[in-house]
Formats: C-alpha cells, structure tokens, sequence
C-alpha cells in the first residue's frame, strides 16, 4: 500500500509543473507585454457616429457585388431600420451600439412573392442583416459586419 502512495506521490511531484501550468498559460502577462513605465499607452480608438437618417444602398453582399438586385437599408431617428430586399419592404428595431456595435431585432417583411432566385437572396441577406454585430464606415460606405461576412452599402438617394 505504502508502495503504491510512494508511486503516486512521485507522479504527482514530477508531473506538478504541468497540472499547476506555468504563470504564462494562466492569463498572466509576459513580461515583455507588461507596458513600462514611460511608454505611452496607445492612444484610444475615437468612436464613430452611426450615420442616422442617411439612405443606403447594398453594393456588396459577403465579397460579391450586387448588380442586378436594388437592396436598401434607412435607420432613422427611431431606431427603425427600413428598406428593400429585393422583393419586398422590411422594418425591425436597428440599434448603433457603443464601440460601433449593431443590434437588430426581429423582421416584419411584407409578403409580396416574387421568383425563387430573388426570394432566396431576400432570405440570405435578412437573415444577414439580422446577424449584424458591428459597423462601420470606410470611404463613406457603410459596412455591417456580420459572423460569415459582410454587408456594404453606399450612400442612396
């Protein structure tokens, strides 16, 4: 009994290092990423106003362009965002966030119906709208990014 104790308790000793994990793999910093005293700390991201009132229209669904297909996008004063998705008009509550974070809440799509290759896009790109978690702007067009891609919009009329 004591021989198996003796065994086990060398096991643990030899294999300690690896079961407490170094300082390292437990969140602590590295040194060299501990800032100094005298660095200056980057400076903060300035935030960015969400663009409301302003119309928009898709030019780019996940990488491809839109060519054949008017999609639009409006937030207004509201927090509605409201547009076109290629076959029918959609609403939901659309809110800009702190650190251009984008929530948008449940889809009210009128029930026009129109080909299938139209309705599945309308499909893709609410159910992707949806999906929005942040914005942006880059040269003035409007980029909502959601988990499997993106949404880019330039200004409408």
């Amino acid at each position: 009994m004591q021989s198996r104790l003796g065994l086990a308790a060398a096991i643990a000793f030899s294999l300690s290092p690896a079961l407490a994990g170094d300082a390292f793999a437990q969140g602590r910093q590295r040194p060299s990423q501990v800032p100094q005293q005298g660095q200056a700390a980057p400076p903060p991201k300035q935030e960015k106003n969400f663009p409301i009132d302003a119309a928009w229209t898709a030019i780019q669904f996940n990488g491809k362009p839109i060519n054949d297909r008017r999609i639009t996008l409006k937030v207004d004063s509201n927090l509605r965002g409201t547009g076109f998705s290629g076959c029918n008009t959609f609403s939901a509550t659309a809110y800009p966030l702190r650190q251009q974070g984008f929530a948008v809440g449940p889809v009210a799509v009128t029930k026009r119906a129109c080909d299938k290759g139209v309705m599945d896009f309308e499909r893709s790109f609410l159910l992707a709208l949806r999906s929005v978690r942040q914005w942006d702007l880059v040269e003035g067009r409007l980029v909502l990014k959601t988990g499997n891609g993106e949404i880019r919009f330039d200004r409408g009329i």
